[in-house]
Protein backbone atom coordinates (compact mmCIF):
# COMPACT_ATOMS: atom_id res chain seq x y z
CA UNK A 1 0.00 0.00 0.00
CA UNK A 2 2.94 2.36 0.66
CA UNK A 3 4.02 2.00 -2.96
CA UNK A 4 0.55 3.06 -4.16
CA UNK A 5 0.66 6.14 -1.93
CA UNK A 6 4.02 7.14 -3.41
CA UNK A 7 2.57 6.83 -6.92
CA UNK A 8 -0.31 9.18 -6.04
CA UNK A 9 2.03 11.73 -4.47
CA UNK A 10 4.32 11.64 -7.50
CA UNK A 11 1.36 12.21 -9.83
CA UNK A 12 0.10 15.07 -7.67
CA UNK A 13 3.50 16.78 -7.88
CA UNK A 14 3.56 16.33 -11.65
CA UNK A 15 0.04 17.68 -12.19
CA UNK A 16 0.73 20.60 -9.84
CA UNK A 17 3.77 21.57 -11.91
CA UNK A 18 1.67 21.36 -15.08
CA UNK A 19 -1.02 23.51 -13.48
CA UNK A 20 1.54 26.23 -12.71
CA UNK A 21 2.65 26.24 -16.34
CA UNK A 22 -0.87 26.42 -17.80
CA UNK A 23 -1.81 29.16 -15.33
CA UNK A 24 1.22 31.21 -16.37
CA UNK A 25 0.40 30.70 -20.06
CA UNK A 26 -3.19 31.75 -19.41
CA UNK A 27 -2.04 35.00 -17.80
CA UNK A 28 0.43 35.72 -20.62
CA UNK A 29 -2.25 35.12 -23.27
CA UNK A 30 -4.69 37.36 -21.37
CA UNK A 31 -2.20 40.24 -21.41
CA UNK A 32 -1.35 39.74 -25.08
CA UNK A 33 -4.95 39.59 -26.25
CA UNK A 34 -5.64 43.02 -24.77
CA UNK A 35 -2.74 44.52 -26.74
CA UNK A 36 -3.87 42.72 -29.88
CA UNK A 37 -7.43 44.05 -29.44
CA UNK A 38 -6.11 47.59 -29.32
CA UNK A 39 -4.15 47.09 -32.54
CA UNK A 40 -7.21 45.63 -34.27
CA UNK A 41 -9.31 48.60 -33.17
CA UNK A 42 -6.64 51.01 -34.41
CA UNK A 43 -6.19 49.37 -37.84
CA UNK A 44 -9.81 48.61 -38.72
CA UNK A 45 -10.92 52.22 -39.50
CA UNK A 46 -8.01 52.70 -41.92
CA UNK A 47 -8.81 49.47 -43.77
CA UNK A 48 -12.50 50.40 -43.96
CA UNK A 49 -11.83 53.92 -45.24
CA UNK A 50 -9.41 52.62 -47.83
CA UNK A 51 -12.03 50.14 -49.02
CA UNK A 52 -14.56 52.98 -49.28
CA UNK A 53 -12.09 55.03 -51.32
CA UNK A 54 -11.43 52.15 -53.71
CA UNK A 55 -15.18 51.54 -54.01
CA UNK A 56 -15.79 55.19 -54.80
CA UNK A 57 -13.07 55.25 -57.47
CA UNK A 58 -14.29 51.98 -58.98
CA UNK A 59 -17.95 53.02 -59.15
CA UNK A 60 -17.07 56.49 -60.42
CA UNK A 61 -15.10 55.30 -63.45
CA UNK A 62 -15.29 52.73 -66.22
CA UNK A 63 -11.61 51.80 -66.00
CA UNK A 64 -10.82 48.09 -66.16
CA UNK A 65 -8.38 47.28 -63.39
CA UNK A 66 -7.44 44.12 -61.42
CA UNK A 67 -8.56 45.89 -58.27
CA UNK A 68 -12.18 46.35 -59.35
CA UNK A 69 -12.79 44.39 -62.57
CA UNK A 70 -13.51 40.67 -62.65
CA UNK A 71 -12.00 38.58 -65.42
CA UNK A 72 -14.37 37.33 -68.10
CA UNK A 73 -13.31 33.73 -67.55
CA UNK A 74 -11.24 33.41 -64.35
CA UNK A 75 -9.04 30.32 -64.37
CA UNK A 76 -6.60 30.84 -61.47
CA UNK A 77 -7.09 32.00 -57.89
CA UNK A 78 -4.81 32.57 -54.92
CA UNK A 79 -5.84 31.66 -51.37
CA UNK A 80 -3.99 33.17 -48.41
CA UNK A 81 -4.41 31.11 -45.22
CA UNK A 82 -3.56 32.66 -41.86
CA UNK A 83 -2.66 30.27 -39.03
CA UNK A 84 -0.32 30.53 -36.03
CA UNK A 85 3.26 29.53 -35.43
CA UNK A 86 2.40 27.85 -32.13
CA UNK A 87 -0.28 25.47 -30.93
CA UNK A 88 -2.02 25.17 -27.54
CA UNK A 89 -4.95 27.17 -28.90
CA UNK A 90 -7.74 24.65 -29.05
CA UNK A 91 -9.40 24.38 -32.47
CA UNK A 92 -8.07 27.75 -33.67
CA UNK A 93 -5.79 26.40 -36.42
CA UNK A 94 -8.04 23.46 -37.31
CA UNK A 95 -11.01 25.76 -37.98
CA UNK A 96 -8.97 28.09 -40.21
CA UNK A 97 -7.50 25.17 -42.17
CA UNK A 98 -10.94 23.61 -42.59
CA UNK A 99 -12.34 26.90 -43.92
CA UNK A 100 -9.42 27.19 -46.38
CA UNK A 101 -9.94 23.63 -47.62
CA UNK A 102 -13.67 24.26 -48.15
CA UNK A 103 -12.90 27.44 -50.08
CA UNK A 104 -10.30 25.64 -52.20
CA UNK A 105 -12.77 22.86 -53.01
CA UNK A 106 -15.39 25.41 -54.08
CA UNK A 107 -12.94 27.25 -56.33
CA UNK A 108 -11.77 23.99 -57.90
CA UNK A 109 -15.38 22.98 -58.60
CA UNK A 110 -15.70 26.27 -60.47
CA UNK A 111 -12.82 25.14 -62.68
CA UNK A 112 -10.11 27.35 -61.18
CA UNK A 113 -6.56 26.38 -60.36
CA UNK A 114 -5.75 27.38 -56.78
CA UNK A 115 -2.37 28.63 -55.52
CA UNK A 116 -2.12 28.44 -51.72
CA UNK A 117 -0.10 30.91 -49.66
CA UNK A 118 0.23 30.12 -45.95
CA UNK A 119 1.14 32.22 -42.91
CA UNK A 120 2.09 30.28 -39.76
CA UNK A 121 4.00 27.06 -39.06
CA UNK A 122 0.86 25.12 -38.13
CA UNK A 123 -0.72 25.59 -41.52
CA UNK A 124 2.57 24.85 -43.29
CA UNK A 125 3.02 21.63 -41.30
CA UNK A 126 -0.54 20.53 -42.10
CA UNK A 127 -0.10 20.98 -45.85
CA UNK A 128 3.41 19.50 -45.91
CA UNK A 129 2.26 16.42 -44.01
CA UNK A 130 -0.43 15.85 -46.66
CA UNK A 131 2.05 16.62 -49.44
CA UNK A 132 0.01 19.48 -50.86
CA UNK A 133 1.56 22.15 -53.04
CA UNK A 134 2.25 25.50 -51.39
CA UNK A 135 3.05 28.57 -53.47
CA UNK A 136 4.82 30.45 -50.64
CA UNK A 137 5.04 30.40 -46.84
CA UNK A 138 5.56 33.06 -44.16
CA UNK A 139 6.42 32.24 -40.54
CA UNK A 140 7.84 33.70 -37.36
CA UNK A 141 5.61 36.71 -36.68
CA UNK A 142 2.06 35.50 -36.09
CA UNK A 143 1.96 36.38 -32.37
CA UNK A 144 2.79 40.06 -32.92
CA UNK A 145 2.53 40.93 -36.64
CA UNK A 146 3.72 44.32 -37.88
CA UNK A 147 2.84 46.31 -40.99
CA UNK A 148 6.22 45.33 -42.44
CA UNK A 149 5.17 41.68 -42.12
CA UNK A 150 1.92 42.46 -43.93
CA UNK A 151 3.88 44.11 -46.76
CA UNK A 152 6.10 41.03 -47.02
CA UNK A 153 3.06 38.77 -47.30
CA UNK A 154 1.27 41.08 -49.74
CA UNK A 155 4.21 41.52 -52.15
CA UNK A 156 3.98 38.15 -54.00
CA UNK A 157 0.18 38.32 -54.00
CA UNK A 158 0.18 41.78 -55.58
CA UNK A 159 2.68 40.58 -58.16
CA UNK A 160 0.47 37.57 -58.93
CA UNK A 161 -2.72 39.63 -59.36
CA UNK A 162 -0.92 42.07 -61.67
CA UNK A 163 0.52 39.29 -63.87
CA UNK A 164 -1.18 37.42 -66.66
CA UNK A 165 -2.43 33.93 -65.84
CA UNK A 166 -0.26 32.54 -68.63
CA UNK A 167 2.78 33.91 -66.77
CA UNK A 168 1.72 32.40 -63.42
CA UNK A 169 -0.59 35.20 -62.36
CA UNK A 170 -4.03 34.87 -60.80
CA UNK A 171 -7.47 36.33 -61.51
CA UNK A 172 -8.73 36.33 -57.92
CA UNK A 173 -7.27 36.74 -54.45
CA UNK A 174 -8.99 35.22 -51.42
CA UNK A 175 -8.02 35.31 -47.74
CA UNK A 176 -8.95 32.93 -44.90
CA UNK A 177 -8.40 34.13 -41.35
CA UNK A 178 -9.99 33.99 -37.90
CA UNK A 179 -12.15 37.00 -37.14
CA UNK A 180 -12.04 38.28 -33.56
CA UNK A 181 -15.64 38.77 -32.42
CA UNK A 182 -15.17 38.70 -28.66
CA UNK A 183 -13.05 37.06 -25.97
CA UNK A 184 -15.30 34.00 -26.18
CA UNK A 185 -16.06 33.96 -29.91
CA UNK A 186 -13.63 33.74 -32.82
CA UNK A 187 -14.86 32.72 -36.26
CA UNK A 188 -12.87 31.40 -39.22
CA UNK A 189 -13.98 33.35 -42.31
CA UNK A 190 -13.03 33.49 -45.97
CA UNK A 191 -13.42 36.58 -48.11
CA UNK A 192 -12.45 37.74 -51.58
CA UNK A 193 -9.92 40.55 -51.55
CA UNK A 194 -9.51 41.04 -55.29
CA UNK A 195 -11.19 41.96 -57.44
CA UNK A 196 -13.23 44.06 -55.04
CA UNK A 197 -16.94 43.39 -55.42
CA UNK A 198 -18.16 46.94 -55.90
CA UNK A 199 -21.86 46.14 -55.70
CA UNK A 200 -21.51 44.41 -52.32
CA UNK A 201 -19.28 47.18 -50.97
CA UNK A 202 -21.66 49.89 -52.19
CA UNK A 203 -24.67 48.05 -50.74
CA UNK A 204 -22.90 47.67 -47.37
CA UNK A 205 -22.06 51.38 -47.37
CA UNK A 206 -25.63 52.33 -48.26
CA UNK A 207 -26.95 50.05 -45.55
CA UNK A 208 -24.96 52.03 -43.00
CA UNK A 209 -26.48 55.27 -44.26
CA UNK A 210 -23.17 56.46 -45.70
CA UNK A 211 -22.72 58.30 -48.98
CA UNK A 212 -19.65 57.65 -51.10
CA UNK A 213 -17.61 60.81 -51.71
CA UNK A 214 -17.09 62.23 -55.18
CA UNK A 215 -13.55 62.27 -56.51
CA UNK A 216 -11.69 64.03 -59.32
CA UNK A 217 -9.00 61.74 -60.71
CA UNK A 218 -5.54 63.12 -61.40
CA UNK A 219 -3.90 62.14 -63.66
CA UNK A 220 -6.42 59.30 -64.30
CA UNK A 221 -8.59 56.77 -62.51
CA UNK A 222 -6.30 53.95 -63.63
CA UNK A 223 -3.27 55.65 -62.06
CA UNK A 224 -5.19 56.19 -58.86
CA UNK A 225 -6.18 52.52 -58.74
CA UNK A 226 -2.57 51.50 -59.44
CA UNK A 227 -1.52 53.55 -56.41
CA UNK A 228 -4.34 52.21 -54.20
CA UNK A 229 -3.87 48.53 -55.10
CA UNK A 230 -0.83 47.79 -52.87
CA UNK A 231 -2.18 49.96 -50.04
CA UNK A 232 -5.54 48.20 -50.14
CA UNK A 233 -4.07 44.69 -50.15
CA UNK A 234 -1.51 45.49 -47.45
CA UNK A 235 -4.05 47.14 -45.14
CA UNK A 236 -6.55 44.29 -45.47
CA UNK A 237 -3.88 41.65 -44.86
CA UNK A 238 -2.50 43.60 -41.90
CA UNK A 239 -5.95 43.86 -40.33
CA UNK A 240 -6.52 40.13 -40.91
CA UNK A 241 -3.14 39.31 -39.32
CA UNK A 242 -4.05 41.37 -36.26
CA UNK A 243 -7.49 39.77 -35.98
CA UNK A 244 -5.91 36.33 -36.31
CA UNK A 245 -3.33 37.14 -33.61
CA UNK A 246 -6.02 38.42 -31.22
CA UNK A 247 -8.13 35.33 -31.90
CA UNK A 248 -5.17 33.04 -31.28
CA UNK A 249 -4.37 34.65 -27.93
CA UNK A 250 -8.02 34.47 -26.87
CA UNK A 251 -8.17 30.80 -27.89
CA UNK A 252 -4.94 30.09 -25.99
CA UNK A 253 -6.28 31.84 -22.90
CA UNK A 254 -9.47 29.80 -23.03
CA UNK A 255 -7.62 26.53 -23.64
CA UNK A 256 -5.12 27.17 -20.84
CA UNK A 257 -7.90 28.11 -18.41
CA UNK A 258 -9.65 24.83 -19.23
CA UNK A 259 -6.37 22.95 -18.75
CA UNK A 260 -5.76 24.70 -15.41
CA UNK A 261 -9.28 23.84 -14.20
CA UNK A 262 -8.88 20.22 -15.29
CA UNK A 263 -5.54 20.01 -13.51
CA UNK A 264 -7.16 21.32 -10.33
CA UNK A 265 -9.90 18.70 -10.55
CA UNK A 266 -7.33 15.97 -11.17
CA UNK A 267 -5.29 17.10 -8.15
CA UNK A 268 -8.43 16.92 -5.97
CA UNK A 269 -9.20 13.43 -7.26
CA UNK A 270 -5.64 12.21 -6.69
CA UNK A 271 -5.61 13.79 -3.21
CA UNK A 272 -8.76 11.86 -2.26
CA UNK A 273 -7.21 8.63 -3.58
CA UNK A 274 -3.98 9.36 -1.69
CA UNK A 275 -5.93 9.99 1.52
CA UNK A 276 -7.86 6.76 1.00
CA UNK A 277 -4.59 4.88 0.43
CA UNK A 278 -3.04 6.45 3.54
CA UNK A 279 -6.09 5.53 5.65
CA UNK A 280 -6.02 1.99 4.27
CA UNK A 281 -2.33 1.77 5.12
CA UNK A 282 -2.96 3.01 8.68
CA UNK A 283 -5.85 0.57 9.07
CA UNK A 284 -3.66 -2.27 7.86
CA UNK A 285 -0.89 -1.33 10.29
CA UNK A 286 -3.37 -1.17 13.20
CA UNK A 287 -4.80 -4.54 12.16
CA UNK A 288 -1.30 -6.02 12.09
CA UNK A 289 -0.52 -4.59 15.53
CA UNK A 290 -3.80 -5.87 16.96
CA UNK A 291 -3.27 -9.25 15.32
CA UNK A 292 0.28 -9.45 16.67
CA UNK A 293 -0.85 -8.49 20.18
CA UNK A 294 -3.63 -11.06 20.05
CA UNK A 295 -1.24 -13.78 18.89
CA UNK A 296 1.20 -12.86 21.66
CA UNK A 297 -1.57 -12.97 24.25
CA UNK A 298 -2.68 -16.39 23.03
CA UNK A 299 0.92 -17.65 23.19
CA UNK A 300 1.32 -16.43 26.77
CA UNK A 301 -1.95 -18.04 27.78
CA UNK A 302 -0.86 -21.36 26.28
CA UNK A 303 2.46 -21.33 28.13
CA UNK A 304 0.69 -20.68 31.48
CA UNK A 305 -1.45 -23.74 30.96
Amino acid sequence: MGAQLRVYKRRIRSVTATKKITKAMEMIAASRVVKAQRKVAASTPYAQELTRAVTAVGTGSNTKHPLTTEADNPTRAAVLLLTSDRGLAGAFNANAIKAAEQLTERLEREGKQVDTYIVGRRGVAHYNFRERTIAETFTGFTDEPSYADAKKVAAPLIEAIQSETADGGVDELHIVYTEFVSMMTQTAVGSQLLPLRLEEAATETAGKGEILPLYDFEPSAEDVLDALLPRYVESRIYNALLQSAASKHAATRRAMKSATDNAGELINTLSRLANAARQAEITQEISEIVGGASALADANAGSDN
